[in-house]
């Protein structure tokens, strides 16, 4: 896929994209970039898809140096390029942080979300977990990691959130590059030091008042964002909520076709609407 770049007020922003149909931005986490959906978008009928790149992460790391990167800023980020494109409405898909973006953009810009879409994302309080909260304990220490020793990290992170573990290598080699690339750990340290619960607290009691098509996939298997927040969020939302008994928390890599299935019974959703 061909990585796309427009500059809003000074920053350039930068997403994949493919097909032809309703507006679909799909929003990754930490510690992935657009290509976390690299196998959901072939599977996707009749949207547009457009895989987000978060400013700070993946090839925009650069663009994170000295800025907001916190999931709220990232939901202005979001909605100031969205405008910039003409994309008036369109359904908001999101994994782990990304999905906190997509619940900020949903109801901080009512007007521009068709629909929402979330699998295994922050909400309410239940981040950060355990191991970001050392890792931002001991962030002074961790930005100077030694590449070696940053991608021995990311490999146990992925193979704690992965049910599959030939998808936890492949998601090693594919999101591990763009911090080899740039500033290595200082640039995990930097995303991790802006993460902030308040910011999904903030807009928690706004989300039953949505009122636009849903949908949710969880693992239930998480070890990161338990169920139990899947199950609040399909409640606060009025939405079904699919879930993968032995799916852990990267979904769209482990398991594309259902996460597809799901987002395109929401385009559905929303095209029927």
């Amino acid at each position: 896929m061909e990585m796309k770049t427009r500059t809003v007020d000074g920053i350039a922003l930068r997403w994949h994209e493919r097909g032809e149909g309703i507006p679909l931005v799909l929003i990754h986490g930490i510690p992935t970039g657009p290509r976390l959906w690299r196998n959901v978008l072939p599977r996707i009928e009749g949207a547009r898809c457009i895989a987000w790149e978060m400013v700070g992460y993946a090839g925009s790391i650069p663009a994170g140096r000295d800025r907001d990167i916190s999931v709220a800023k990232q939901a202005e980020y979001l909605a100031s390029w969205m405008a910039a494109l003409g994309i008036e409405r369109a359904i908001l898909a999101g994994h782990d942080l990304g999905g906190g973006v997509a619940q900020i953009a949903a109801v901080r810009h009512r007007d521009r979300c068709a629909g929402l879409f979330l699998t295994n994302a922050i909400a309410y309080d239940s981040w950060p977990i355990p191991s970001v909260k050392a890792m931002r304990a001991t962030r002074g220490a961790v930005r100077h990691l030694p590449n070696a020793a940053l991608k021995i990290v990311m490999a146990t992170l992925f193979h704690r959130g992965h049910d599959d573990k030939g998808q936890a290598h492949e998601a090693l080699e594919v999101h591990f590059p763009a911090y080899r690339d740039s500033d290595g750990a200082a640039a995990l340290a930097r995303q991790v030091a802006a993460l902030d619960v308040r910011d999904t607290e903030a807009v928690a009691t706004d989300l039953p008042r949505l009122n636009c098509p849903a949908r949710l996939v969880w693992g239930v298997a998480d070890q990161f964002q338990k169920v139990r927040y899947g199950e609040r969020l399909a409640r606060d939302l009025k939405a079904p909520l699919r879930r993968i008994e032995d799916g852990k928390h990267f979904t769209p890599e482990d398991h594309p076709d259902i996460v597809a299935e799901q987002i395109n019974a929401l385009v559905a959703d929303v095209a029927g609407g």
